[in-house]
């Protein structure tokens, strides 16, 4: 039998997997069998790296797989250096977006040019042509893997209706090339916040309170690809740890939440 050498560069977490003789995917698979979460192989390998930060539900269960405390396994993400993204500054921010014209305009566009990695955050969209920009770029682009993470059931039927179109057009529990490609989670812990975005592995727009109002949905930024590719991040690790609803039963058991 060959014995796996790691070199004294490896991360904790990297040692303690490769100790039980663990794939990158049986680890992913033994972690999401605990969290009930979609956590795959590429995250993994990015939380082994420092790459990314595991989140705290995950950061108990790989504890718990790998029977090892969190000082020691997540050390390397803790002690990380200042991240390109934290070095960059104010230069993330492409534009302003003060009209909602504009805030659609570039959101639509976001969703169209995503090729790798689409993630979409939130439980209140309801605009048409921002949720078919999100259902052609699923149509059209196979290989693209995209995200939704709601926060709380829907708001509008608009999305529900989404939800159901986008299971009509993948199969949540199919593997193109291997990996999963369509990934529908809901964030239920009362005192998550919840978060707004949309993000793509070249740019992202993450919408701000209106400079015109209370009741306004017409203001954020452009972010570049340094922010978007953390914001991609983001959403999977957020994915990752949220309850699927990747059936149509499931969604359409969602009552509407009109607040």
């Amino acid at each position: 039998m060959s014995v796996a050498v790691v070199g004294s560069t490896d991360s904790a977490l990297k040692r303690a997997r490769v100790a039980r003789n663990m794939t990158l995917e049986e680890a992913a698979d033994a972690l999401n069998a605990i969290t009930g979460g979609a956590s795959d192989a590429s995250l993994m390998s990015a939380w082994e790296s420092g790459r990314r930060r595991t989140g705290k539900r995950n950061r108990a269960a790989l504890c718990q797989l790998y029977r090892e405390r969190p000082e020691v396994l997540f050390a390397h993400q803790d002690g990380a250096a200042t991240s390109v993204l934290e070095s960059s500054g104010t230069t993330v921010v492409v534009k302003v977006l003060t009209r909602w014209t504009d805030l659609v305009e570039a959101m639509v566009d976001v969703a169209a040019g995503a090729r790798e990695h689409l993630v979409v955050t939130g439980s209140r969209s309801r605009e048409k042509a921002y949720l078919g920009a999100i259902e052609t770029a699923v149509a059209q682009h196979p290989d693209l893997v995209h995200y939704r993470v709601l926060h709380g059931e829907p708001r509008h039927r608009a999305l529900a209706d989404h939800l159901l179109r986008l299971l009509e057009l993948r199969d949540p529990s199919a593997r193109r090339n291997g990996v999963k490609t369509l990934h529908i989670g809901m964030v239920e812990q009362a005192e998550a916040l919840e978060r707004f975005f949309v993000a793509s592995e070249t740019a992202a727009v993450v919408p701000l309170p209106s400079f015109h109002g209370a009741e306004g949905f017409d203001c954020g930024v452009l972010l570049s690809r340094e922010a978007a590719v953390g914001l991609v991040h983001h959403g999977r690790e957020a994915c990752a740890s949220a309850r699927p609803v990747e059936t149509i039963e499931a969604v359409r058991a969602l009552p509407i939440r009109h607040n």
